[in-house]
């Protein structure tokens, strides 16, 4: 079966002090860590063996990922496998990009935010284009505060043109129509971003080709309904996975809206859903 996979483990710290990211400077302990890199050697065993499934996997920790060696070997690893079609990481590009010459840049793909104040504009650029020269697939973002603005301009101005610069809406910011059409002159699909979505009683599909993972490999059908669905290790959720309509209000978060049958987003982001890069 086609099945996309969210990975969420234990890992909760972040090297950056975003005032918007109650993670922000969050510190693991030794413990914490070793628990979280035993938990992805556990998944990543797990889906490396699952050749009778089409595997789609993205990383979506608290933290950041990358700066942990045990991430970006998952990444390497699971991108040789030839049954998984994708695998993806949200991350801040705060880490050096040459292990990715050892991925299948076929399969690879990051999700990179952009944290205007946390990082020097140039030394993030230069990690874009690291990221080009090297053939990796990569979409990129801000968070669209009003402070956020003008860096936006000028990095959609000094990016590729075929890049993709996502914009979020900043949780709890009211937009007025003069400042989001600003954001969507950036990004013409901030409109899908700037208010929740409707989708109590909508179908969905996570739940059934799309899931969520923690480091337990406890399954639900996404990050935000914590309801189980199994367990990964032993098999059980698969006797779960069937449609369902959503059982929330509402949807906030790109990583769940994107899936909701209601919107059209699998058409726009064809080919790119987990990495958030639109079709051509």
């Amino acid at each position: 079966m086609d099945l996309t996979i969210l990975y969420r483990g234990p890992l909760a710290s972040c090297d950056y002090d975003c005032p918007y990211c109650p993670f922000a400077k969050r510190r693991d302990t030794p413990a914490q860590l070793r628990a979280d890199r035993a938990a992805l050697a556990r998944f990543t065993a797990w889906a490396g063996a699952a050749t009778t499934d089409r595997l789609s996997v993205l990383f979506t920790p608290w933290g950041e990922g990358l700066v942990r060696s045990w991430y970006r070997r998952a990444l390497v690893e699971l991108s040789h496998q030839p049954h998984v079609e994708r695998v993806a990481i949200q991350t801040n590009l705060s880490c050096r990009t040459a292990w990715l010459a050892d991925a299948d840049r076929d399969t690879v793909a990051l999700w990179c935010t952009y944290h205007p104040g946390q990082t020097p504009h140039d030394r993030f650029l230069s990690r874009t284009r690291e990221l080009a020269e090297l053939g990796v697939r990569f979409s990129v973002g801000v968070v669209g505060l009003p402070e956020h603005l003008a860096p936006a301009r000028r990095l959609r101005a000094e990016l590729p043109s075929h890049v993709y610069l996502w914009v979020n809406a900043a949780e709890g910011h009211e937009y007025a129509d003069a400042e989001a059409e600003e954001w969507t002159a950036i990004d013409p699909l901030f409109p899908y971003s700037r208010h929740p979505h409707r989708s109590g009683g909508l179908p969905c599909r996570t739940g059934e080709s799309v899931i969520s993972v923690d480091g337990d490999g406890t399954v639900r059908r996404c990050h935000f309904v914590r309801t189980p669905l199994g367990n990964l290790y032993d098999d059980s959720f698969r006797a779960a996975l069937a449609p369902r309509p959503c059982p929330l209000a509402v949807c906030d978060c790109h990583i769940g809206y994107v899936h909701l049958e209601s919107l059209p987003l699998y058409d726009v982001f064809a080919g790119g859903v987990l990495e958030r890069i639109p079709a051509p």
